[in-house]
């Protein structure tokens, strides 16, 4: 995968550049890593190739090597799908400038992994409704699970996903379906999981992650005393006059099971 640019760093190579620097050390993978580049009066080199010094670069975008010039890591098809870069090193993404992943107080790998705990996924069958950036199902991969089934609706998203360092590759234990979870849910064999991670877009726009039906099915592919936790957000209920979380959890415990609020989201147990 080629180099990953945001503002700040394409500021810190230019400036290194300007005092005379013959190399610099920065991270090209959204701070997984660092490396040193060669820098150049016209460009810079790393890896055996050269790159220009890019103009105009935004804030909260990031870029990635295409076509012979940076472009920023965003699509548009139905919305615009973009990654977004954070103060942690792990990006978010936004679909239509609404920000999927919570960044302002943790990181939202560290903010997946407190989430992935309350499923206590060692040895166990996981299933990932809403894969997103893949960070739930790398946590789980990372805690021990046995094996991770991890689905994805938005085409751009696993774009994204592709791009992104930090998102994990399927593999033995991994494996990622782009598909709709409320359809290919009626193919998944009953009691075949052991946990079961849901982290649907809001209510608004996905309302059918939210059903009844829904729940149900998600019941079935459970096991008994299976763990599961649903992302709810806390949206607020004095401006939406709704309180997603509690409706939540109510209409789980009529789907069969044994549920509670739990940080920003629910996690139930089927009885």
């Amino acid at each position: 995968m080629g180099p990953l640019l945001t503002k700040k760093i394409a500021e810190e190579l230019r400036a290194a550049a300007r005092a005379g620097a013959a190399t610099a050390d920065c991270s090209l993978d959204l701070g997984r890593s660092t490396v040193t580049v060669e820098l150049h009066a016209a460009d810079w080199s790393f890896r055996g190739d050269r790159f220009p010094y890019p103009e105009g670069l935004k804030d909260r975008t990031i870029y990635h090597w295409a076509d012979q010039s940076f472009q920023p890591a965003a699509r548009y098809t139905n919305a615009l799908t973009k990654l977004v870069p954070t103060d942690w090193g792990p990006p978010t993404f936004e679909i239509d400038g609404i920000k999927m992943l919570p960044t302002a107080r943790i990181s939202p790998y560290v903010d997946a992994e407190r989430k992935v705990g309350s499923i206590q996924p060692r040895g166990k069958v996981v299933l990932d409704t809403c894969g997103g950036l893949g960070y739930f199902a790398d946590c789980c991969l990372r805690g021990g699970a046995q094996r991770v089934m991890s689905f994805e609706k938005n085409g751009d998203v696993l774009w994204l996903r592709g791009l992104n360092p930090w998102s994990p590759r399927p593999d033995d234990r991994l494996t990622l379906t782009q598909g709709d979870i409320t359809v290919a849910i009626e193919g998944l064999a009953t009691r075949s999981f052991d946990a079961i991670l849901h982290d649907p877009p809001r209510f608004g726009t996905a309302g059918e992650l939210y059903s009844a039906v829904f729940y149900e099915h998600l019941a079935r592919v459970l096991k008994v005393k299976g763990r599961l936790f649903h992302y709810t957000g806390t949206p607020n209920k004095l401006t939406s006059g709704r309180d997603v979380p509690r409706e939540v959890a109510q209409r789980l415990r009529r789907a069969g099971f044994a549920a509670e609020l739990h940080g920003d989201g629910v996690l139930a147990i089927k009885a």
